[in-house]
C-alpha cells in the first residue's frame, strides 16, 4: 500500500473504520469570584501534580490540567472527561473553572504563579520559569484542548496486508500516522473556520502579534484569537520534517541543539506525532488545535471531535499532491492562521498547495462534502459521525450560524468576564447536580461507577477487565487490587462469600452465635413445600430462594389462607435456586446495615415500593408517574431502582384487595411489595445516627461470625428507639455483595461516602492524608 491509496483501491468497509484509541487532555484557568486567576494553590485532594495519572497543572499553579486514559471510543472519553471536569468543580468551593481559552483578568506578570512542584519535580518548575523568560507568563495562561488519536491494531494490520509490505509493520504505522499528521496541518483551518470559540479577550491579556508571514495582522478581535498570530507559538517559523519518524527526531534534535527550543517538548505545532516510553515508533497523533468550547459544560462536544477524527481519515484515504517541505508547511499555517485571525469575514481567501487563492468557505464546502462521500462509500452506519460531517457542512454553507456568534454577542450585551464567569457558575451547579454517575460509563453498576469516581479523584488508575461484570482493576504505588461489582474484593475469602449466599448455612452459623434468626424449614422440591401448605397456613411467611440477591424469587404472605397464592410464590422462589426457605414473618421495620471492616458504616431503612394517592389516578398511573424521578432507573445505574407493575406486585395488591386499577384516596399510602429491596423499587432512608449502639454490636457481631469484612445485613427492629434484648430483632440474611449506592445517595439522608471507605480499605487512602 502506497501512503496516497484512496478508498477505492481499500477492501476495508464498515464501521471498523472509527475504532481506535482516543485521549483527551484539557486545561482550564481556576478563577476567583472577581474572574481573577486564583493566587491559591492546587488543591491538596489531588495530590502531586507529578504522580495523579488524571488531574495536574500545566503552566500555571492555577491552571488545571485533566487527563483522560485512551478510550476506546470518543463518546467514552468525553464522559471521563466529564467526569473528571465534575470532581474538580465540585471540590472548588470558593473558585470556579474559566470556560474559554482566553484568559481571565489577569496580574502583572509578577503575580501569575507559575506551577509549583516537590523536589522530584525541581526540573519542571524551572522548565517552566524559562518558558515564562521567554514567551511571557501571560502568554502561558492561554487554555485549550488536545485530542489524541490511535488507530484500531486490526485495522491496521488490514491496511497492511493490501500494502506492498516493503516496510515492516511498524515503520508501516509510522507511515500511517505521519500522513495523517500532515493532512490534518493541511486542513485543520477547515476545522478552525467552523469550531473557532475564542473571539474576545480581556484587556489585562496583552495581544502581541508573533512575528508570523500572515497577510495581515492589525486586528484585536478574531475568530479563534488561541490559535491566531496573537495565541501561544515558537517564536520563529519551525519547519520538521514529517518524512519518516527519524527524519522528524532528527529534525526536531537540530532544533535543540540550534537553540531554537530548550526540548523537544516546545515545539507548539498545532498538531504533533507522538512517541510513548521513549519508542521511535509513533504511538498517535496529538491535535491540539481545538479551542475550549464556553457554550458547553465540559468545553467540548462529540461533533467537535467526530470532524477531527474523520478528518484525519480522510487525509489518510486522501492523495498528497506535494512533499510538505517548508514551502508547503508555511502554505498550511498561512491559512490556518489567517483564517483562526480573519475567519469571521464569510469573504476571506486561503490558499491551495498550489499557492492559488480561493474562497476559504468554498473550499471547505467542497472538502467536507468529499468528507461526507468518503463515510458514505466505506460503508459506515453510526449516525453520530454523519451528523458532525451534515452539522460541519450546514455551517460552512451558513456561516452566519455558527455559535461563535453567540459568544460574540453575549459577551457584548454582558462584558467578557461576566458573561464567562455566569457560564462557570452554571457548569459548576450542573456538575454538582449528578455527583454519583461516571460519564461514559453508565451502562455499568451504579455502585461501581461511585469507585471508579473516586479512584480518579484520588489518583488510583484503572482498568476495565469485563465490563459485562464490573470487573475492575485498581493500580496505584504498586498496590494492584481487582474488584467485582464494587464490594467482591480480595478482602473476603471465598468460603465467606459462599456461606452469606446460602441462606441456610448463614442462618446455621448466626445460631451457633446466639443470634437471633427467623424459624423457618428449607425445601429442595416444590411438592413437599406446597404439602406443607396447612403447617403454614394462617401464619405470616417469607417464601424466598436459599441463595438469591437483590431480592429476586422474594414474596411475602402476611395472610397465609390461599393456597393458589401460596403455592404461586414457591414457584417463583424455585424459579430463582433448586433449594428455598418458607420462614415466619417478622413484623417491624426492616433495616439494611453495612458491616465494613468490623465497623457499621451506614444504616438504611428501606420502605417497600409504593405510591401515595391523589383520588383521581390509579395505582398503575400513580407508579409511571414516581417512575419519572430521574433517579430511578434500571440495572443499578441510578440511586434508585423504577418500582415494577409485574406477577409479584400483583399478587400483593391482591391480597390487600386490590390491583392495578385501583384509584387510592387522597394521602392514602399503597405498597405494592412486602420486601424493601431498593431493587425492586424501594425508597432508601438514612438511620446510620439514629440506631442505637446496641444494634450495631449484634451486626458487627453476625459479620465477624461468618468471618466477612464486607457485608450488608438485613435486620428486623420492631422498635428501633429500644434497646437490643435477645429477642427483639432478628436477622434476616447477609449480602455478599451489597451495593454501596443506597448508602452514598439514599433518598432521605446523608451521604455516607463508602467508596471512599471502601477505597481506605483497599489501601488507597485519599491523597491529602498521605504522610
Amino acid at each position: 500500500m502506497s501512503m496516497n491509496i484512496t478508498y477505492k483501491e481499500s477492501a476495508v468497509r464498515g464501521n471498523i473504520w472509527l475504532k481506535g484509541l482516543f485521549g483527551i487532555e484539557k486545561e482550564n484557568i481556576r478563577v476567583d469570584k472577581q474572574g481573577v486567576i486564583s493566587q491559591t494553590p492546587h488543591p491538596a485532594v489531588y495530590g502531586d501534580k507529578l504522580t495523579h495519572p488524571y488531574i495536574t497543572t500545566d503552566f500555571s499553579e492555577s491552571q488545571v490540567e485533566m487527563i483522560t486514559p485512551p478510550m476506546s471510543s470518543v463518546n467514552e472519553a468525553l464522559g471521563f472527561l466529564e467526569t473528571i471536569h465534575d470532581l474538580v468543580s465540585i471540590e472548588l468551593s470558593e473558585e470556579l473553572l474559566w470556560p474559554q481559552s482566553m484568559p481571565p483578568v489577569l496580574p502583572d506578570d509578577d503575580h501569575i504563579p507559575i506551577a509549583r512542584y516537590c523536589e522530584a519535580g525541581k526540573k519542571n518548575e524551572e522548565y517552566r520559569k524559562k518558558l515564562a523568560e521567554k514567551y511571557g507568563k501571560k502568554k502561558q495562561t492561554l487554555s485549550g484542548i488536545h485530542f489524541n488519536i490511535s488507530l484500531n491494531e486490526t485495522l491496521l494490520q488490514a491496511l497492511y496486508q493490501q500494502s506492498i509490505q516493503i516496510l515492516s509493520f511498524e515503520q508501516f504505522k509510522d507511515e500511517i500516522y505521519l500522513k495523517i499528521t500532515r493532512q490534518l496541518l493541511r486542513n485543520r483551518w477547515i476545522y478552525v473556520l467552523v469550531f473557532g470559540f475564542s473571539p474576545v479577550v480581556n484587556q489585562t491579556f496583552d495581544l502581541k502579534c508573533q512575528n508570523f508571514p500572515v497577510r495581515i495582522c492589525t486586528k484585536t478581535w478574531g475568530l479563534s484569537l488561541r490559535n491566531s498570530c496573537y495565541g501561544y507559538g515558537n517564536k520563529q517559523e519551525l519547519y520538521p520534517d514529517y518524512s519518516t519518524a527519524d527524519r522528524y527526531n532528527r529534525s526536531i534534535q537540530k532544533m535543540v541543539e540550534d537553540n531554537k527550543l530548550m526540548a523537544s517538548k516546545e515545539l507548539y505545532a498545532s498538531v504533533r506525532p507522538k512517541f510513548l516510553n521513549q519508542s521511535k515508533s509513533i504511538s498517535y497523533v496529538e491535535a491540539r488545535f481545538v479551542d475550549i468550547n464556553p457554550l458547553t459544560k465540559v468545553g467540548v462536544t462529540p461533533e467537535m471531535l467526530h470532524f477531527i477524527h474523520w478528518m484525519a481519515i480522510y487525509g489518510l484515504l486522501t492523495e498528497e499532491h506535494d512533499d510538505f517541505s517548508n514551502e508547503y508547511q508555511t502554505i498550511a499555517n498561512s491559512n490556518f492562521r489567517y483564517v483562526a485571525l480573519h475567519g469571521l469575514d464569510d469573504k476571506i481567501p486561503v490558499k491551495t498547495m498550489s499557492g492559488k487563492e480561493v474562497n476559504a468557505f468554498s473550499e471547505a464546502k467542497a472538502i467536507i462534502q468529499k468528507m461526507i462521500e468518503l463515510y458514505s462509500a466505506l460503508e459506515i452506519n453510526q449516525t453520530d459521525y454523519l451528523r458532525a460531517l451534515e452539522y460541519a457542512l450546514q455551517i460552512a454553507t451558513q456561516p452566519e450560524l455558527r455559535p461563535v456568534h453567540q459568544i460574540i454577542k453575549l459577551t457584548g450585551e454582558n462584558g467578557y468576564i461576566p458573561f464567562h464567569f455566569q457560564k462557570a457558575a452554571e457548569y459548576k451547579i450542573l456538575s454538582e447536580q449528578n455527583s454519583y454517575n461516571f460519564k461514559g460509563l453508565e451502562d455499568m453498576e451504579l455502585s461501581t461507577q461511585l469507585l471508579l469516581r473516586e479512584a480518579v479523584r484520588r489518583g488510583v488508575s484503572f482498568e476495565i477487565l469485563d465490563r459485562a461484570e464490573n470487573f475492575v482493576r485498581l493500580k496505584r504505588d504498586g498496590n494492584i487490587q481487582y474488584v467485582r461489582q464494587a464490594t467482591k474484593t480480595s478482602l473476603d475469602n471465598y468460603s465467606s462469600i459462599l456461606a452469606m449466599e446460602n441462606k441456610v448455612v448463614t442462618k446455621l452459623i448466626l445460631e451457633e452465635h446466639k443470634i437471633r434468626v427467623p424459624k423457618g424449614l428449607n425445601y429442595t422440591d416444590k411438592a413437599s413445600a406446597k404439602a406443607d401448605f396447612n403447617y403454614f397456613r394462617d401464619t405470616a411467611v417469607v417464601i424466598k430462594p436459599k441463595s438469591t440477591n437483590f431480592g429476586l424469587g422474594i414474596t411475602i404472605i402476611k395472610e397465609n389462607s390461599d393456597h393458589l397464592i401460596y403455592e404461586r410464590a414457591i414457584d417463583i422462589a424455585f424459579e430463582q435456586d433448586a433449594s428455598i426457605l418458607i420462614e415466619e414473618f417478622i413484623d417491624g421495620k426492616e433495616f439494611r446495615i453495612f458491616v465494613m471492616n468490623d465497623e457499621v458504616v451506614g444504616i438504611l431503612h428501606r420502605v417497600p415500593a409504593n405510591v401515595t394517592g391523589d383520588g383521581v389516578l390509579s395505582i398503575r398511573e400513580l407508579v409511571i408517574e414516581k417512575n419519572k424521578d430521574t433517579l430511578r432507573g434500571k440495572g443499578y445505574h441510578t440511586p434508585l431502582e423504577k418500582i415494577q407493575l409485574g406477577e409479584a406486585e400483583s399478587i400483593f395488591l391482591k391480597a390487600q384487595d386490590k390491583d392495578f386499577d385501583y384509584v387510592p384516596r387522597v394521602d392514602e399510602v399503597v405498597f405494592l411489595r412486602e420486601n424493601s429491596n431498593i431493587s425492586t423499587g424501594g425508597d432508601s432512608i438514612d438511620f446510620t445516627d439514629e440506631i442505637p449502639a446496641s444494634y450495631k454490636k449484634i451486626a458487627v457481631k453476625a459479620a465477624q461470625a461468618l468471618g466477612v469484612k464486607i457485608t450488608g445485613l438485613d435486620m428486623i427492629i420492631p422498635d428501633y428507639k429500644q434497646e437490643a434484648t435477645e429477642d427483639n430483632y432478628a436477622i434476616i440474611e447477609l449480602n455478599f455483595n451489597p451495593a454501596i449506592h443506597i448508602h452514598c445517595h439514599p433518598y432521605k439522608g446523608k451521604n455516607r461516602r463508602l467508596n471512599e471507605k471502601l477505597l481506605d480499605m483497599l489501601g488507597y487512602p485519599a491523597l491529602n492524608q498521605l504522610p
